[in-house]
């Protein structure tokens, strides 16, 4: 088991391109079933098991009061790993192979209005200093190009084009994307770079982004950042980066952006990712509907 679990991690990370942190949650899912299955059925390894062993350890997950999302989550380990040993035909049929996940209820996310962003931009309007400049900056990239809290995280210097208005970001799996801006942010990013150089110390050099204290940004500092000044203007739950970059996509076609671009922008692999931000502009596309036919006005 040992020797197929550090190909399975190395298959993960250089072939799949996969982040340390998905990896070792992969393997921790393995370990949980493997301990499972040597707990119940005095099974070693986990190479050589059947659907019943591992319906088995679901009933004992959603019994323990795991979400289905959780639930889901581990199945989809084992499954890749029971695909990789198909690839390096260690086992010809996977035990998943008609398992069906447990049904989860669609979590619609609600971005911002356009209202509720003019109207924290307007707050922001005159930014006085590198802190300010920075996080108005910050607000305005996830809102206009739709990256990622990890994308703006670990954005480089040298990755900022202001000549040709484009900045290239690290995607998921390694992926490499450029990313347009307008020229009102290259105006910006301009401003800050002069601001980011007169910083006393610069610790995190090749970093686009910084602390006053010259230190990359990290999650919790972006998420605070966010939160902070969308509270004041949003009574909604969830005021996030993620919030953001959905209602980049959201905002787009709700006027009139077509979804592949959308999905170019985002950096999606697939449609599928992308068309969740449609329910908004489904919304929108309502009230037309509603306010524009003949029968809705009689």
């Amino acid at each position: 088991m040992a020797s197929n679990k550090n190909a399975f991690r190395d298959y993960l990370q250089f072939e799949k391109k996969y982040s340390l942190h998905t990896v070792n949650a992969y393997l921790n899912d393995l370990a949980y079933f493997e301990a499972f299955n040597k707990n119940h059925f005095d099974q070693e390894t986990i190479e050589q098991v059947n659907y019943s062993q591992i319906r088995s350890w679901i009933v004992s997950l959603v019994d323990d009061n795991m979400s289905n999302v959780s639930v889901n989550r581990k199945i989809a380990s084992l499954k890749a790993f029971y695909k990789f040993l198909l690839k390096i035909k260690q086992i010809e049929v996977s035990p998943l192979l008609k398992h069906k996940a447990l049904k989860t209820p669609k979590k619609i996310q609600i971005p911002f209005s356009e209202k509720e962003v003019d109207e924290v931009l307007s707050q922001m309007q005159n930014p006085v200093g590198f802190e300010e400049i920075r996080n108005k900056l910050v607000i305005d990239l996830f809102y206009t190009t739709g990256m990622r809290r990890a994308e703006l995280i670990h954005l480089k210097l040298v990755n900022v084009d202001l000549s040709n208005g484009v900045i290239k970001v690290l995607g998921k799996r390694n992926k490499e994307r450029l990313i347009p801006v307008l020229p009102i942010i290259t105006e910006q990013l301009s401003v800050y770079i002069k601001e980011r150089y007169s910083l006393e110390v610069i610790v995190s050099e090749d970093y686009f982004f910084l602390t006053k204290k010259g230190l990359k940004l990290n999650d919790s500092f972006v998420y605070r950042l966010i939160n902070s000044y969308f509270s004041t203007v949003s009574e909604k739950v969830k005021k996030s980066p993620h919030v953001l970059r959905h209602t980049f996509a959201t905002h787009l076609l709700n006027n009139g952006a077509d979804l592949n671009s959308v999905k170019e922008l985002l950096g999606h692999s697939s449609l599928a990712s992308t068309q969740v931000y449609t329910h908004s502009s489904l919304s929108e596309l309502k009230q037309v509907y509603k306010d524009a036919h003949p029968r809705n006005q009689k």
